[in-house]
């Protein structure tokens, strides 16, 4: 009797040991401070945002990035060597297989790196359009058999799981392009939003890949409608002295933005300024002061383009 008692308390402790160690084991914090480290002078920067979240920029378009033990995704890749980089800078804290990768559209600085990827990534995650235009692009190119494509789409959104994060994918309609889409992580609150959002640089408008001045600002209304004021939101750029992570106003200073150029636009057309004309006389838009600098031209060719289809 004692004996059978001995070996059921002996179990019993060393399951409970086993469990108690398991759980410290999923418990265990990880440190995202460790990005701190890096020093200003790198061609890169790799930097914790909230929760499980974080960004990483070298050149292209701002990569996001989740860490949540042995299970992790990003959002964008910019280019092969960055996300090598990239991958450097992860493996400080997990050497895990990458579960997804979201591409929040197709243009190529935040697309070239998938192929760093082929065989450390699950899945790739886009709208639909995003991969019709990437594989449009690549056989154009003739570089198909260096792109690895997205091998999910979705029309409007898309669910899944990383860890213990919820993620959705949000898509509004044409904008930047007609393909973009928004990688939300829930219990983080942190949302990428790719190049919905230029903060305080002249964006980049492709109409080739069926952008739209009117509908973007329409997707400002909707994603200021989806999410809750505490949200901070990575964007693919950023001008000099400006962060790539901002909040409700900034995607409101940006609309404004397009809703002045738009006005622009319109009234020039009314009075029959040429677009070459409306160019050479502004440096600004008016009613829009922050956004300066090089590339107003982008923005006048793309209204005008869209006005008036030439």
């Amino acid at each position: 009797m004692e004996r059978r008692k001995f070996l059921r308390d002996s179990s019993a402790g060393l399951l409970g040991a086993y469990l108690i160690g398991m759980q410290a084991s999923c418990n265990k914090k990880i440190n995202y401070g460790i990005y701190k480290d890096i020093p200003e002078s790198s061609p890169f920067q790799m930097k914790h945002i909230r929760g499980k979240v974080g960004y990483f920029t070298e050149k292209g378009g701002t990569i996001g990035w989740l860490v949540d033990g042995k299970n992790s995704a990003i959002v964008d890749t910019q280019f092969p060597e960055q996300a090598s980089n990239l991958r450097t800078q992860m493996n400080k804290i997990t050497d895990e297989k990458i579960e997804f990768i979201f591409n929040t559209h197709h243009h190529a600085d935040h697309t070239s790196g998938n192929i760093f990827f082929k065989d450390k990534v699950k899945s790739i995650i886009a709208h639909t359009n995003s991969q019709v235009n990437q594989k449009n692009v690549a056989t154009q190119k003739n570089t198909l058999k260096d792109a690895l494509l997205p091998t999910i789409t979705f029309d409007n959104t898309y669910v899944t799981k990383v860890g213990n994060e919820n993620i959705r994918c949000y898509y509004y309609g044409p904008a930047h392009t007609n393909g973009d889409s928004i990688v939300h992580f829930l219990e983080s609150n942190v949302a990428h939003i790719g190049d919905l959002v230029f903060n305080r640089r002249f964006p980049y408008i492709d109409m080739g890949a069926g952008a739209s001045i009117k509908n973007w600002i329409n997707v400002h209304d909707q994603i200021l409608a989806q999410f809750d004021n505490e949200t901070l939101f990575i964007v693919g750029h950023a001008g000099q002295g400006y962060d790539v992570v901002v909040k409700k106003e900034d995607i409101k200073a940006f609309q404004n933005y397009l809703t002045k150029l738009l006005e622009l636009g319109q009234k020039s057309i009314a009075n029959g300024k040429t677009k070459e004309q409306v160019i050479a006389e502004y440096k600004f838009v008016p009613g829009a002061e922050e956004w300066k600098g090089d590339g107003l031209g982008r923005s006048i060719d793309a209204v005008y383009f869209e006005l008036t289809g030439k």
